[in-house]
């Protein structure tokens, strides 16, 4: 089904100054280099600029200061990245989850549905789970018993989510993730690995976004506490007890261990791993594979991988890096010498 509003209709819903004509009708959002006529693209990086005349996009949602050729129209706003994505949300034809109640799934005893609940084939829905209004729950998941999951949460196909875990409104899950599932707690003695049940569940606020195949552990004892607001990319891996604040955002394939706290508004780029038991205060954000093994206390940019470099220069500065604690000490042997030499 095909969404369209007019250039009016989406300024007034973003907030945005319209130029040239506002009955125009917009179906589809796309880039200044691949949109067409009937479509609004955007520009929110200067290294793009030059695609603006040459674009064949009905129109443009700018920056207030930017000039608009006299053959397009536009959208003018503060923020023309938050402008698009919020016109992309409107003019979104992603197919739902799931469309009514399957026959073929599975409903226990004790569970309350509420209303325009969606549940797709092959669902198995536990005992005493409670679906509030509007929840879309896609073809092959699992929800466990005693599960809560909020109002306007969808989650795709293939989801697991284990029992007693809550889920907030708004939440959107991704194929493959796996909620609740055991975090890696063992006790050691006499070199046997004796499992420590984990009795803690995991709590998911309100308008969290987690990727495919991400998985979140249950608490030990405690819970593992998701805010609200976080986004959590692809293949990422949260452990038991973590505890992640408002509206931090964590890309693909990041590690955060057990018991970890991080702040409000952090941004943890790729492939970073953050050390179990440590906190990251608010407004810190990490550079894509980085480790993290001490507190952050004080907010601002942090970095600790190795960007790549040509091979010979690599493998150079690799064996340096191996001499750097003898270096380190003829160094120190240097400095002794000078001032035993400076006190005579």
């Amino acid at each position: 089904m095909t969404t369209a509003f007019s250039l009016q209709q989406l300024a007034e819903k973003i907030g945005a100054e319209v130029v040239g004509d506002d009955s125009m009708i917009i179906t589809a959002v796309a880039t200044l280099a691949s949109a067409k006529p009937g479509q609004i693209a955007f520009l929110a990086n200067e290294k793009y600029r030059s695609q603006v005349d040459s674009t064949a996009a009905s129109a443009i949602i700018v920056a207030p200061n930017v000039t608009v050729p006299g053959h397009l129209a536009a959208l003018r706003v503060s923020n023309p990245y938050a402008g698009f994505a919020r016109i992309a949300q409107l003019l979104d034809n992603t197919p739902n989850p799931a469309q009514g109640i399957d026959a073929s799934a599975r409903i226990g005893a004790n569970v309350i549905l509420g209303d325009n609940v969606h549940i797709g084939p092959n669902t198995v829905i536990a005992d005493n789970v409670v679906l509030a209004n509007d929840v879309m729950i896609g073809a092959g998941c699992y929800v466990g018993e005693g599960v809560r999951i909020g109002e306007g949460s969808k989650l795709w196909q293939h989801v697991v989510v284990y029992h007693a875990c809550v889920i907030g409104n708004h939440c959107l899950i991704h194929s493959g993730s796996v909620i609740g599932a055991d975090g890696f707690g063992w006790a050691n003695e006499a070199g046997k690995w004796i499992k420590i049940p984990q009795l803690g569940r995991v709590v998911i606020g309100d308008r969290v976004d987690i990727g495919a195949s991400t998985t979140i552990d249950r608490g030990a004892l405690d819970d593992t506490i998701i805010s609200n607001g976080v986004i959590i990319d692809n293949q990422c891996q949260i452990a038991h007890n973590v505890f992640i604040d408002e509206d931090t955002a964590i890309a693909g394939c990041s590690v955060l261990a057990g018991s970890c706290r991080i702040g409000k508004r952090c941004l943890i780029g790729g492939a970073s791993a953050i050390n179990g038991h440590i906190s990251i205060c608010d407004d810190v954000q990490i550079s894509g594979f980085s480790m993290v093994i001490k507190e952050i206390t004080e907010p601002g940019a942090y970095a600790s991988g190795m960007p790549a470099a040509p091979q010979r220069e690599w493998r150079r500065n690799g064996a340096r890096y191996r001499q750097l604690d003898e270096l380190f000490q003829r160094v120190k042997q240097l400095e002794k010498q000078n001032n035993n030499e400076a006190g005579e």
